[in-house]
Protein backbone atom coordinates (compact mmCIF):
# COMPACT_ATOMS: atom_id res chain seq x y z
CA UNK A 1 0.00 0.00 0.00
CA UNK A 2 1.35 3.50 -0.82
CA UNK A 3 2.69 5.38 2.17
CA UNK A 4 0.42 8.36 1.45
CA UNK A 5 -2.62 6.10 1.71
CA UNK A 6 -1.61 4.69 5.10
CA UNK A 7 -0.85 8.24 6.29
CA UNK A 8 -4.29 9.41 5.07
CA UNK A 9 -5.88 6.55 6.99
CA UNK A 10 -3.89 7.32 10.14
CA UNK A 11 -5.08 10.94 9.96
CA UNK A 12 -8.67 9.87 9.29
CA UNK A 13 -8.68 7.47 12.27
CA UNK A 14 -7.04 10.11 14.48
CA UNK A 15 -9.69 12.69 13.51
CA UNK A 16 -12.53 10.19 13.94
CA UNK A 17 -11.57 7.58 16.58
CA UNK A 18 -15.16 6.28 16.84
CA UNK A 19 -15.58 2.47 16.68
CA UNK A 20 -16.44 1.31 13.17
CA UNK A 21 -19.04 -0.98 11.67
CA UNK A 22 -18.08 -2.03 8.14
CA UNK A 23 -21.03 -2.66 5.81
CA UNK A 24 -20.31 -4.11 2.37
CA UNK A 25 -23.08 -4.01 -0.21
CA UNK A 26 -22.37 -6.95 -2.55
CA UNK A 27 -24.54 -6.21 -5.56
CA UNK A 28 -25.47 -8.30 -8.60
CA UNK A 29 -25.09 -6.16 -11.73
CA UNK A 30 -25.49 -9.01 -14.25
CA UNK A 31 -27.57 -8.56 -17.41
CA UNK A 32 -30.79 -9.88 -15.87
CA UNK A 33 -30.78 -6.93 -13.42
CA UNK A 34 -31.04 -4.41 -16.28
CA UNK A 35 -34.02 -2.08 -16.62
CA UNK A 36 -36.35 -1.60 -13.67
CA UNK A 37 -34.38 -3.66 -11.11
CA UNK A 38 -31.10 -1.74 -11.49
CA UNK A 39 -32.96 1.60 -11.49
CA UNK A 40 -34.79 0.66 -8.28
CA UNK A 41 -31.48 -0.50 -6.74
CA UNK A 42 -29.81 2.83 -7.61
CA UNK A 43 -32.69 4.74 -6.01
CA UNK A 44 -32.37 2.51 -2.92
CA UNK A 45 -28.68 3.38 -2.54
CA UNK A 46 -29.54 7.10 -2.42
CA UNK A 47 -32.17 6.46 0.29
CA UNK A 48 -29.59 4.43 2.26
CA UNK A 49 -27.16 7.35 2.21
CA UNK A 50 -29.79 9.96 3.14
CA UNK A 51 -31.06 7.95 6.10
CA UNK A 52 -27.67 7.05 7.52
CA UNK A 53 -26.65 10.70 7.39
CA UNK A 54 -29.62 11.78 9.50
CA UNK A 55 -27.95 10.02 12.44
CA UNK A 56 -24.91 11.89 13.75
CA UNK A 57 -23.37 8.84 15.39
CA UNK A 58 -24.09 6.37 12.57
CA UNK A 59 -22.54 8.59 9.93
CA UNK A 60 -19.22 8.55 11.81
CA UNK A 61 -19.30 4.84 12.74
CA UNK A 62 -20.80 3.09 9.71
CA UNK A 63 -18.35 2.47 6.89
CA UNK A 64 -19.90 1.63 3.52
CA UNK A 65 -18.23 -0.24 0.66
CA UNK A 66 -19.77 -1.52 -2.58
CA UNK A 67 -18.65 -4.56 -4.58
CA UNK A 68 -20.47 -5.38 -7.82
CA UNK A 69 -20.43 -8.71 -9.61
CA UNK A 70 -21.30 -9.52 -13.22
CA UNK A 71 -18.74 -10.94 -15.69
CA UNK A 72 -16.28 -8.76 -13.75
CA UNK A 73 -16.07 -8.19 -10.01
CA UNK A 74 -15.26 -4.63 -9.00
CA UNK A 75 -14.80 -2.58 -5.85
CA UNK A 76 -17.01 0.33 -6.90
CA UNK A 77 -16.66 2.05 -3.52
CA UNK A 78 -13.91 1.27 -1.01
CA UNK A 79 -14.67 1.77 2.69
CA UNK A 80 -15.77 5.31 3.60
CA UNK A 81 -17.72 6.58 6.58
CA UNK A 82 -21.37 7.18 5.71
CA UNK A 83 -20.90 10.97 5.69
CA UNK A 84 -18.43 10.56 2.77
CA UNK A 85 -20.46 7.95 0.88
CA UNK A 86 -21.65 9.05 -2.57
CA UNK A 87 -23.93 6.43 -4.17
CA UNK A 88 -22.72 5.38 -7.62
CA UNK A 89 -25.04 4.89 -10.59
CA UNK A 90 -24.80 1.20 -11.41
CA UNK A 91 -25.46 -0.38 -14.81
CA UNK A 92 -26.22 -4.04 -15.54
CA UNK A 93 -24.66 -6.45 -18.08
CA UNK A 94 -22.94 -9.83 -18.23
CA UNK A 95 -22.85 -13.05 -16.22
CA UNK A 96 -23.04 -13.65 -12.44
CA UNK A 97 -19.61 -14.16 -10.84
CA UNK A 98 -21.07 -14.42 -7.35
CA UNK A 99 -18.40 -16.69 -5.84
CA UNK A 100 -15.63 -14.32 -6.91
CA UNK A 101 -17.62 -11.44 -5.42
CA UNK A 102 -18.00 -13.23 -2.07
CA UNK A 103 -14.28 -14.07 -1.90
CA UNK A 104 -13.21 -10.51 -2.74
CA UNK A 105 -15.61 -9.12 -0.11
CA UNK A 106 -14.23 -11.43 2.60
CA UNK A 107 -10.66 -10.38 1.66
CA UNK A 108 -11.65 -6.69 1.91
CA UNK A 109 -13.16 -7.19 5.36
CA UNK A 110 -10.08 -9.01 6.67
CA UNK A 111 -7.91 -6.20 5.36
CA UNK A 112 -10.14 -3.54 6.91
CA UNK A 113 -10.13 -5.24 10.32
CA UNK A 114 -6.30 -5.28 10.19
CA UNK A 115 -6.32 -1.53 9.59
CA UNK A 116 -8.69 -0.94 12.51
CA UNK A 117 -6.40 -2.96 14.78
CA UNK A 118 -3.25 -1.22 13.50
CA UNK A 119 -4.82 2.16 14.28
CA UNK A 120 -6.29 1.20 17.67
CA UNK A 121 -9.90 1.46 16.42
CA UNK A 122 -12.47 -0.87 17.98
CA UNK A 123 -15.07 -2.35 15.65
CA UNK A 124 -18.42 -4.11 15.42
CA UNK A 125 -18.99 -7.34 13.56
CA UNK A 126 -18.97 -6.32 9.87
CA UNK A 127 -22.11 -6.75 7.80
CA UNK A 128 -22.32 -7.96 4.22
CA UNK A 129 -25.57 -7.47 2.37
CA UNK A 130 -25.73 -9.37 -0.92
CA UNK A 131 -28.51 -8.62 -3.40
CA UNK A 132 -28.90 -10.90 -6.43
CA UNK A 133 -31.54 -11.89 -8.96
CA UNK A 134 -29.89 -15.14 -9.99
CA UNK A 135 -27.32 -17.77 -9.11
CA UNK A 136 -23.58 -18.10 -9.92
CA UNK A 137 -22.89 -18.38 -13.67
CA UNK A 138 -19.72 -18.26 -15.76
CA UNK A 139 -17.25 -19.19 -13.00
CA UNK A 140 -15.73 -22.39 -11.65
CA UNK A 141 -17.75 -24.31 -9.06
CA UNK A 142 -14.63 -24.45 -6.85
CA UNK A 143 -14.66 -20.64 -6.54
CA UNK A 144 -18.28 -20.70 -5.34
CA UNK A 145 -17.52 -23.59 -2.96
CA UNK A 146 -14.50 -21.75 -1.52
CA UNK A 147 -16.65 -18.65 -0.92
CA UNK A 148 -19.38 -20.75 0.74
CA UNK A 149 -16.86 -22.50 3.03
CA UNK A 150 -15.23 -19.20 4.02
CA UNK A 151 -18.68 -17.77 4.80
CA UNK A 152 -19.47 -20.74 7.07
CA UNK A 153 -16.16 -20.29 8.91
CA UNK A 154 -16.59 -16.52 9.30
CA UNK A 155 -20.17 -16.82 10.55
CA UNK A 156 -19.18 -19.60 12.99
CA UNK A 157 -16.40 -17.36 14.38
CA UNK A 158 -18.78 -14.35 14.51
CA UNK A 159 -16.39 -12.64 12.08
CA UNK A 160 -19.20 -11.29 9.87
CA UNK A 161 -22.97 -11.16 9.54
CA UNK A 162 -23.82 -12.08 5.93
CA UNK A 163 -27.34 -11.48 4.61
CA UNK A 164 -28.54 -12.55 1.16
CA UNK A 165 -31.57 -11.08 -0.59
CA UNK A 166 -33.03 -12.66 -3.72
CA UNK A 167 -34.77 -10.43 -6.26
CA UNK A 168 -37.49 -11.60 -8.67
CA UNK A 169 -36.32 -14.88 -10.27
CA UNK A 170 -33.33 -15.55 -7.97
CA UNK A 171 -32.62 -19.23 -7.36
CA UNK A 172 -33.36 -19.27 -3.62
CA UNK A 173 -32.49 -22.96 -3.13
CA UNK A 174 -29.04 -22.43 -4.72
CA UNK A 175 -28.52 -19.32 -2.56
CA UNK A 176 -29.39 -21.40 0.54
CA UNK A 177 -26.54 -23.77 -0.33
CA UNK A 178 -24.02 -20.90 -0.47
CA UNK A 179 -24.93 -18.73 2.52
CA UNK A 180 -25.41 -19.64 6.19
CA UNK A 181 -28.41 -17.49 7.10
CA UNK A 182 -31.61 -18.32 5.23
CA UNK A 183 -31.80 -15.93 2.25
CA UNK A 184 -34.88 -13.73 2.04
CA UNK A 185 -36.90 -12.89 -1.05
CA UNK A 186 -37.56 -9.25 -1.89
CA UNK A 187 -41.23 -8.32 -2.44
CA UNK A 188 -41.37 -7.01 -5.98
CA UNK A 189 -38.80 -4.23 -6.34
CA UNK A 190 -39.15 -2.88 -2.78
CA UNK A 191 -35.56 -1.66 -2.64
CA UNK A 192 -36.68 1.53 -0.94
CA UNK A 193 -38.12 -0.36 2.05
CA UNK A 194 -35.14 -2.73 2.10
CA UNK A 195 -32.63 0.13 2.37
CA UNK A 196 -34.72 1.95 4.98
CA UNK A 197 -34.61 -1.28 7.03
CA UNK A 198 -30.87 -1.68 6.47
CA UNK A 199 -30.22 1.94 7.46
CA UNK A 200 -32.31 1.57 10.63
CA UNK A 201 -30.50 -1.70 11.48
CA UNK A 202 -27.06 -0.11 10.98
CA UNK A 203 -28.09 2.85 13.15
CA UNK A 204 -29.17 0.45 15.94
CA UNK A 205 -25.81 -1.32 15.72
CA UNK A 206 -23.88 1.96 15.78
CA UNK A 207 -25.63 3.02 19.02
CA UNK A 208 -24.81 -0.26 20.78
CA UNK A 209 -21.64 -1.52 22.42
CA UNK A 210 -19.27 -3.36 20.07
CA UNK A 211 -19.80 -6.61 21.97
CA UNK A 212 -23.60 -6.33 22.07
CA UNK A 213 -25.97 -8.47 20.00
CA UNK A 214 -28.57 -6.08 18.57
CA UNK A 215 -32.07 -7.51 17.90
CA UNK A 216 -33.08 -6.68 14.32
CA UNK A 217 -36.45 -5.38 13.20
CA UNK A 218 -38.58 -7.78 11.16
CA UNK A 219 -37.96 -7.48 7.40
CA UNK A 220 -41.70 -8.03 6.82
CA UNK A 221 -42.10 -4.61 5.16
CA UNK A 222 -39.90 -5.55 2.22
CA UNK A 223 -39.41 -9.33 2.33
CA UNK A 224 -41.70 -12.23 1.52
CA UNK A 225 -41.96 -13.85 4.95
Amino acid sequence: MPESQSLDEAVEFAENPEPRCACVLLLDTSGSMSGEPINALNDGLKIFRENLNQDNLAKKRIEVAIVTFDSDVKIVQDFVTADHFQPPTLTAAGLTHMGTGINLTLDMIQNRKSKYRANGISYYRPWVFMITDGEPTGELDQIVELGAQRLKDEEANKGIAFFAVGVESANMSRLSQIVVRTPVKLKGLNFRELFLWLSASMQSVSHSKTSEQVPLQSPAGWAEV
